[in-house]
């Protein structure tokens, strides 16, 4: 089983649908989760909207702190855009998929955003099937 973290900066978008990603197509070889550095204490409805497309429910999620994901290492930690916003935690691997802030996006954009998350949980999780 590979652990996942997925990291941004309010844990209310990005991190929490890479997180529902892994967990969607990762199965049981999977264990993902994601925290924020600044939480924001709530996921963003554009994000429980476009999951719900997906067939995922982000709504029973908790926008969390990475003092709350306990201290056991990851295989991989992939920081979503947030630099030095995103202390240093104990990692096999660690990416950086620097993505832009959802926050002022369009629906449209948002979307998008989405997409481009689930074709890089997805190429992840292929390159994990091949080790």
């Amino acid at each position: 089983m590979y652990r996942l973290l997925f990291v941004c900066i309010e844990n209310s978008s990005r991190s929490q649908m890479a997180e529902a990603f892994a967990r969607m197509h990762g199965g049981i070889e999977v264990e993902a989760a994601s925290a924020g550095s600044e939480p924001s204490g709530k996921i963003h409805p554009r994000a429980i909207a476009a999951m719900q497309e997906r067939g995922y429910d982000l709504a029973g999620h908790v926008s969390k702190g990475l003092d709350e994901i306990g201290t056991e290492p990851w295989d991989y930690i992939i920081t979503m855009g947030c630099g030095d916003a995103c202390p240093w935690l104990p990692a096999t691997h660690r990416k950086d998929w620097d993505l832009t802030d959802p926050n002022k996006l369009s629906l449209q954009e948002f979307k998008e955003l989405r997409d481009n998350i689930e074709k890089r949980v997805l190429d992840l999780l292929a390159r994990l099937k091949k080790d």
